[in-house]
Formats: C-alpha cells, structure tokens, sequence
C-alpha cells in the first residue's frame, strides 16, 4: 500500500454510480413518518422508528424490491432549511442523499396539509431535476383521501395517499416509484460483493468520525453529543484500490435492556451489524482507561467469530504519561486479544489511518486461512510428543485425527480419546497461531472424544 495520502478515495472514484440498482432518496420534514415508510416497503422492522422527532441522521442505505425491480432505498433524516447544530448536518446529509439519487420519494403528511417547511423541501427538489414522487402519508382510511388531494398545490404531480403503518395505498405508490426509476445498468461484479468492515466501539469514541476520515467526506453526522449515531449506515469506500463496504454503527452501552425507545433497538442493530460483517474494527478511546465495556464489545466480536482489528483513536489528546498508562492496561486487561492487530490512530487529524487498510487486510486473511488436513495433522504429531496431554485419572487421552472443519473464523475438530483440559486447548490454540498465523481471527478447536464400542457406550473420561 502506498504511503502516499492519495490512498484514500472518495466518491468520486464512481463507486456510487457503479451500483447496479437504482437509488431512491425518501425525504421530508421530521416526523412525517418516513422510516415507517420505508419499513413498510422493506416488509421488514429495519430503519429505528420512535414517535419524536429526529431519530433518524443519517443517510441508510436498504436494498427492495418490488414487481421484479431491485433498488436501493436510502432513508434520510428530516430536512428543515432553518436547522442548526446536528439538525443542520442531518439537513445536508438529507441533500446529499438527494444530489446522489435516481429518484426521489417525497413524503409529507396529510393530516398536516402543506406547511412551509413542505414548500422550502419542494424549491431544492425542483432544483435536483430528479423525478419526484410525493407520498401524502398518515392517510388511514378514505376520508384521509380527500387531505391528501390537497397535495396536488405542491406542484409535483399526484399525491399518492399512503398510510406506512398499516399499508393502505403502498402498493400504488411502489408502482408509481418504479415507473420513474431508471433501467438496471449492467455489471460483471462479483456476487460476493466488497469486503464488509463494521466499525463499532462505546458510544463518543469517533466511530463516525473514523469513518468520515476514510472517505474523505462527510458521509455520516458527527457530534460530540453520545449517541449520535441511530442506524447503522453501510458506506461503500475505496482504500487503497479496493472497495470496502463500512458499516458505521451506534455505540454500544454498558446495559442494553436498561436502554429505552430508539436505543435499545440501535443496539440490537450494531449487534446484528457485527454478524453480518467480516472484519469489526473496534474503536478505544485512548485518551481515557479501557473500561469493562471495552471489554465486553471485544468479547462479543471475539464470540461472533469476527475478524477484529483494535483502534486507539484519540492518540493527539494523548501525552506521553497516558501512553505509558495504557500500555499497562493494555498489557493487563487486553493480553487476551493480542492476536488482534492495533493501530494507534486520530480520525481528527488522520494519524496512521492509512495503516488500518494493511491491518483490516491482515485481519481478513486469518480468519479465511485454510490448512490441509495433511499439515494439521503433522503439526499435531510433533506437538503431541513434545508436550502430552497430562495423565488424568491414570489415563492420558491422545489426538487420534484433526481437521479443519471451515474457515471464517479457522475452526477445528480434534478426534481424541477422551475429554481434553481446557488449558490444554488453550495451549494448542496458541501453538496453532505460532506454526500457521491466524493474526487478527479468533481460532477454535472442538474436542470430539471418541465413544466405546460395546459395553453402555459412554465416551472416556
């Protein structure tokens, strides 16, 4: 990898217009009920929803489908022209969904009628030249109908009544959506798609920030308040000639079931984030001493089978007494995941942040290594006479036959003759990383005893 700064790219690389799909952009004002809306076209509870205003940041990408057409729906925070603070930042990510899209949705309330705030919306959609289709929202039953007809004053064709609660009308909207949208653009891209990099990490330890750092744009909204961040955004980046697909996530909060409204369910997808990703890039504030929550989010990417990568952001507020304090706590609380890689790094001011993409790749290449049957099972032959299993109970059960049972994360099962000490496991564990690697992915052994033959059949102690 170049140590150049042209390592980073952002979008206009063209990775936005090399999607396949169309995108569609769902816009408004707050609370109009635009991630209802698009839980309803997705058929499923994906965006966080909560009755106030604001939940929704930033730009969401979700896949659909509707009548055999694949787009891209990208749910935005509520658009207001007189914001500021995080309402303003939530503002321009909501047009530069707008500026990026295929197609925009508009969504307004019918129970409302037209405000001001609706018509400022329509004056920067007619300046997008976007083909627009308005969804007149909250419509539940026909005498909703006749509200929603009002809509036609905005000057961007026929409302479409919906209700996204119960659905009444979604159809004839997606049929009026596809009808605008775009062809399919064709593409030999690979059915595996870009490699998935889930950055998580406590709440206000520069997840977002990092993420903006890679892209060299504002992607996501960024503040010092915790929390932030609701959904987890996935961004596609290139870094270092490769396309990454980032998944920025909520922080993660010392009690998840003590957490309310929006909360709870933005943990709940940052966990789910971590499922579906590859490689989980777990942000410490290294300014401040690694707390028991560090801890545990470490240990729930470790027990996901994660490929993880430990970044110590925050490194500028550093001095050189705290460096010297975290390397202890480090040496102390973190000892366990030193197979993981670590980069000291500043999403402020960039600081080694080129070096997370050798790292991340590193990550990536452990947790899919593969070994032959062949050379595990040399390997077990020269570890077991060197150093046997201790005698237990006047026995002392051997290694018959090992395999690896599959990759991602390096799994394998070991056919032995009785149960083994888990000390034992551990020890061949930290031989396996010695002899093969497996920097930066957990590794698990399963002991398979073998079972008697004849007699009551019990496996041998």
């Amino acid at each position: 990898m170049s140590d150049s700064p042209e390592f980073l790219h952002g979008p206009s690389d063209g990775i936005e217009e090399a999607l396949l799909k169309p995108v569609v952009a769902v816009v408004g004002r707050p609370n109009v009920g635009k991630s209802t809306l698009v839980n309803r076209i997705l058929g499923r509870r994906a965006a966080v929803v909560q009755d106030v205003p604001g939940v929704t940041r930033d730009r969401v990408s979700y896949d659909a489908e509707w009548s055999g057409r694949q787009f891209v729906l990208v749910d935005t925070g509520g658009w207001a022209s007189d914001a500021s603070g995080m309402a303003a930042m939530i503002a321009e990510q909501a047009e530069l969904a707008i500026s990026t899209a295929d197609a925009v949705l508009f969504v307004v309330d019918a129970n409302v009628g037209t405000t001001d705030e609706d018509e400022a919306v329509v004056q920067v959609l007619r300046q997008s030249h976007k083909p627009i289709v308005v969804a007149a929202n909250k419509v539940d039953d026909a005498r909703g109908e006749l509200e929603a007809a009002t809509m036609w004053n905005l000057g961007l064709g026929e409302p479409h009544p919906v209700s996204a609660i119960h659905g009444r009308g979604s159809g004839d909207l997606l049929d009026a959506l596809i009808a605008v949208l775009p062809k399919d653009r064709t593409s030999h891209e690979s059915s595996d798609g870009p490699r998935r990099v889930a950055i998580v990490g406590k709440p206000n330890v520069g997840k977002s920030s990092l993420l903006n750092r890679i892209a060299r744009q504002n992607r996501v909204v960024v503040s010092d308040i915790s929390g932030t961040t609701v959904d987890p955004v996935d961004e596609l980046v290139t870094v270092g000639g490769t396309v990454y697909q980032f998944i920025d996530t909520a922080g993660l909060r010392k009690r998840v079931k003590e957490a309310s409204g929006h909360e709870y369910y933005a943990s709940l997808r940052t966990q789910a984030a971590i499922e579906r990703a590859e490689v989980c890039v777990v942000v410490v504030d290294a300014s401040e001493s690694i707390s028991d929550q560090d801890l545990r989010i470490l240990t729930m990417v470790e027990n996901a089978g994660r490929a993880m990568v430990i970044a110590y952001n925050k490194w500028d507020l550093t001095d050189e007494e705290r460096r010297r304090y975290l390397e202890r706590e480090i040496e102390r609380d973190v000892q366990t995941y030193s197979w993981a890689p670590r980069v000291n790094i500043s999403a402020l001011n960039g600081r080694n942040v080129d070096k997370l993409e050798r790292a991340i790749e590193t990550a990536a290449e452990g947790w899919e290594t593969r070994v032959s049957t062949g050379k595990l099972n040399a390997f077990l032959g020269r570890l077991a006479a060197a150093h046997p299993h201790p005698v237990r109970g006047g026995k002392q059960p051997r290694i018959l036959f090992g395999t690896q049972a599959h990759n991602c994360p390096p799994t394998f099962a070991l056919f032995t003759s009785g149960l083994f000490d888990q000390g034992y496991v551990r020890f061949i564990i930290r031989r396996l990383r010695e002899d093969f690697g497996f920097e930066g992915t957990p590794v698990q052994v399963e002991i398979r005893p073998r079972e008697r033959r004849g007699g009551r059949g019990r496996p041998t102690s």
